[in-house]
C-alpha cells in the first residue's frame, strides 16, 4: 500500500536519520485467549472503532469521534509508514466462563515509536522505544484484571520480540485514571503529566528493560 497523503496527528516529520530510518513497530503474538491482529482498512474494521469511540467512556479520553472515512484513512496512513501500527485485540470469553460470549473484538491497539511522537520532545528518546496506546471497547473486561494482565503480557512479548528496545512509554489522558491505575498495578513508572498541547494534558509511564534505561525528562 502507498503512503497517503493524510497527515498523523502525532507523528513528527523533521528526524535525524537513524531515527527516520528506525523500522515500523513489532507487533508480537499472544497465546490464548488474546490474539492481536493488524486492522484490515479494506473490511468493517474502521466502522467497529468508529462505533467503539463514539461509546461515552472513550470520547472522554480518546476524543476522537471521528466518521469512518476518516478512521479508515487513519488506520491505512499507519500501515504504510513506520510512525504505528493499528490493531485490534480480541478475547475467547471462555476463559472467564462465558463461553456463551465466544471471541471477540474487544480494543483497539496502537503500537507506536515514541522516537517519531510528539512524546519525544519530553525525553531522550532511542529509535527503538516502543509506545502503546489502547481503547478497551467492551466494558465487560474493565475492572477484572483481564486487561491489565494483557498490558503486563504485551510489555514482556515486545521486550522479547525487539532486543534493541530499551523502554516502552504510554502517555495516556491525564483523567484516565483507571488506565493509570493498571499501569502501577503492573510496575509501570510514572513520569510526570505534561502539557503535551495545548488541549493534550497527558500523564508520561514508562517500562524500562532495566533500571539504567529509565528515561530523563528533559
Amino acid at each position: 500500500m502507498n503512503r497517503t497523503t493524510y497527515v498523523l496527528a502525532r507523528e513528527l516529520t523533521d528526524l535525524p536519520d537513524h531515527i527516520r530510518r528506525a523500522p515500523a513497530p513489532v507487533v508480537p503474538e499472544f497465546a490464548a485467549p488474546f490474539t492481536l491482529r493488524l486492522v484490515d482498512v479494506e473490511s468493517n474494521d474502521p466502522e467497529t472503532i468508529t462505533e467503539w469511540m463514539h461509546r461515552p467512556h472513550l470520547l472522554e479520553t480518546w476524543e476522537q469521534a471521528w466518521d469512518a472515512d476518516r478512521r479508515r484513512l487513519d488506520c491505512a496512513a499507519q500501515l504504510a509508514g513506520s510512525f504505528s501500527r493499528p490493531g485490534i485485540l480480541e478475547y475467547d470469553f471462555t476463559a472467564l466462563d462465558r463461553p456463551d460470549l465466544g471471541r471477540r473484538e474487544v480494543a483497539y491497539v496502537e503500537l507506536y515509536r515514541p522516537a517519531k511522537d510528539e512524546i519525544a520532545r519530553l525525553y531522550d528518546a532511542d529509535a527503538h522505544d516502543m509506545g502503546f496506546h489502547i481503547a478497551t471497547a467492551d466494558t465487560e473486561l474493565l475492572g477484572r484484571g483481564v486487561m491489565s494482565g494483557w498490558m503486563r503480557q504485551l510489555g514482556q512479548a515486545i521486550l522479547a520480540a525487539e532486543p534493541e528496545c530499551r523502554r516502552l512509554l504510554c502517555e495516556p489522558d491525564h483523567r484516565n485514571t483507571p488506565m493509570r491505575k493498571a499501569l502501577e498495578k503492573i510496575g509501570w513508572q510514572h513520569l510526570g503529566d505534561f502539557d503535551i498541547r495545548p488541549d493534550r494534558r497527558i500523564s508520561l509511564y514508562a517500562l524500562p528493560r532495566t533500571a539504567a534505561d529509565l528515561p530523563e525528562i528533559r
